[in-house]
């Protein structure tokens, strides 16, 4: 299969897309109430609100990064005009 700069371009500004969205995305989970079983930021255990959210968080930047690698990868090979 044979992608071009434009889709290589595409998929490398995703995977920067996602890791600008994301962690800032996290900090705010973090800063949450409902994150912590007692209200208070970073007292008690996390609730499961802040696990399912740093789940997705883990997943998307895990998805992000393959993306962008992918399209790091076919810029290189992508023929150019």
């Amino acid at each position: 299969m044979v992608i071009t700069r434009g889709w290589s371009a595409f998929l490398v500004a995703v995977g920067v897309w996602t890791w600008v969205i994301w962690p800032r995305f996290g900090l705010a989970i973090w800063k949450d109430p409902r994150a912590w079983s007692t209200g208070q930021i970073g007292e008690g255990p996390p609730t499961s609100f802040l696990w399912v959210h740093a789940l997705l968080i883990a997943a998307s930047l895990v998805i992000g990064t393959i993306v962008g690698v992918l399209g790091i990868r076919a810029w290189r090979h992508a023929p150019r005009r």
